[in-house]
């Protein structure tokens, strides 16, 4: 298929393959990206750090995967990075890569690297070094209890609406309260922000059953392929927020002689399907999101090229 243009210039799209962990984003989106001569974008938060690529499942851990991938294994695992740090990268790369690719895929089940892309981050004030350390040690020290009450006595709008389980999240608020003085709340608009490229959501679904199996499949697949191993190199490390992750936060519990190798392995199945339940509630509220089960994928690829022909032209 030949894409439509307009004043000659190839309509610009991103395709964006998401979904819980465990349905099959990767597999399909390696296809579709072949279909379309494009790269992949991961977006997928732990993907993005090096030497853990078993237990994130990335690509790039497969020597047969020969299709481009992008955001894959860029960052150690001490480094900062945030959802705001993904868009502006990931926005600059779409930049090039639309030079010559004109539909460029997106897969991962990141909830908040997907909205930073297709929805934009709020201007968030930059954190200093100091005053992220400092935090970061009180949280090391104390635990996240005295962070959640100082940010609910900051700011009781977020408090009321941030993941209290997520230290990630509740930090950085409390970071920006800190910082400025005022709430984080205040600092969030929620409004859309335009982009010069269109944007086609696909989601992919299958049934409890079917995910469920596939997870606990999964799961056994990679401590066959060294997960424990991988998970003892960066034991080390086990404090940081990289980490901090379904798969290592259950085995570094085992490496700490607090439970058996099965029990863990066992955590790590419900926790992902956990987490999987958390992904499919929160794509469920985006109505832009068109759903398809993964082994559809004649019918996927005849949406997206019916979507690029009817979709109306960007002005370039």
């Amino acid at each position: 298929m030949t894409l439509s243009t307009k004043n000659g210039i190839e309509t610009h799209t991103l395709v964006i393959l998401c979904g819980p962990t465990g349905v099959g984003k990767t597999s399909l989106s390696l296809r579709i990206a072949e279909h379309f001569h494009s790269p992949v974008i991961s977006s997928d938060s732990r993907q993005i750090y090096k030497d853990i690529p078993i237990g994130t499942d990335a690509p790039c851990a497969d020597p047969s995967v020969q299709v481009r991938h992008y955001m894959t294994g860029i960052l150690e695992l001490t480094d900062y990075y945030s959802a705001a740090n993904f868009e502006a990268d990931v926005l600059s790369l779409l930049e090039e890569l639309h030079k010559t690719i004109p539909v460029v895929i997106m897969a991962g089940g990141s909830m908040m690297y997907i909205d930073a892309i297709s929805k934009g981050i709020d201007d968030i004030p930059s954190i200093s070094p100091d005053l992220r350390e400092a935090i970061n040690r009180q949280y090391e020290r104390e635990g996240l209890n005295p962070i959640l009450e100082e940010l609910k006595n900051r700011d009781p709008i977020h408090y009321e609406q941030v993941d209290r389980k997520n230290p990630k999240r509740v930090i950085h608020a409390l970071e920006v309260c800190r910082q400025t003085g005022k709430p984080y709340s205040a600092f969030r608009t929620n409004s859309k922000k335009e982009r010069p490229f269109r944007i086609l959501k696909i989601g992919l679904t299958r049934s409890r059953e079917e995910l469920y199996e596939r997870i606990n499949r999964r799961v056994e697949q990679m401590m066959a392929n060294g997960l424990l191993e991988e998970a003892r190199r960066v034991y080390p490390f086990k404090h940081l927020n990289a980490l901090n992750t379904v798969g290592y936060k259950e085995l570094f519990r085992y490496l700490d002689g607090n439970c058996s190798l099965g029990f863990a392995v066992d955590k790590i199945k419900r926790n992902t399907r956990v987490y999987a339940r958390k992904q499919m509630t929160w794509f469920k509220r985006d109505n832009e999101i068109s759903w398809f089960h993964p082994d559809n994928e004649t019918d996927i690829l005849q949406y997206i090229h019916d979507s690029l022909e009817n979709t109306p032209q960007l002005t370039p």
